[in-house]
């Protein structure tokens, strides 16, 4: 039994795959700005990867086998990250060459966003926007 004393509250964690699951952890530390807290691989073979994303939640990665239950195809993903910074992620994704797909803009609905893509394909959209209060059931 794994011992859960510290484990985050539960929420919600996007799974990808990815040809290059090392390249692609690099990639989401040192440009987006993800966290790296577990790593578990065997040579080039990511089995397992834990990137916490520092204002709440995080996602799980590995290397991409086409073969098992749980395969999804890498490069086909999309991601709404919320962040208060923007501006400054946006600066340090274009500082690192990122292929940025749309430039930051300011949304009707409330928030500022941008959006990457990733080594592997997958588009991030980074935001400002929170999403709208829970209704009371």
């Amino acid at each position: 039994m794994t011992d859960t004393t510290n484990a985050p509250a539960p929420t919600v964690w996007p799974t990808l795959q990815a040809h290059d699951a090392r390249a692609l952890i690099d990639f989401l530390v040192d440009v987006v700005g993800f966290e790296k807290t577990a790593v578990y691989a065997d040579g080039d073979r990511v089995a397992h990867a834990q990137l916490d994303w520092p204002a709440g939640g995080g996602i799980m990665l590995g290397s991409h086998q086409a073969n098992a239950t749980w395969s999804r195809e890498p490069g086909t993903a999309g991601t709404y990250l919320v962040t208060d910074e923007v501006d400054l992620t946006h600066q340090r994704a274009v500082a690192a060459g990122a292929t940025i797909v749309a430039e930051p803009v300011d949304r009707d609905h409330g928030g500022r966003e941008f959006t990457l893509a990733d080594p592997e394909g997958n588009l991030w959209s980074i935001g400002s926007y929170r999403g709208e209060p829970r209704r009371d059931a």
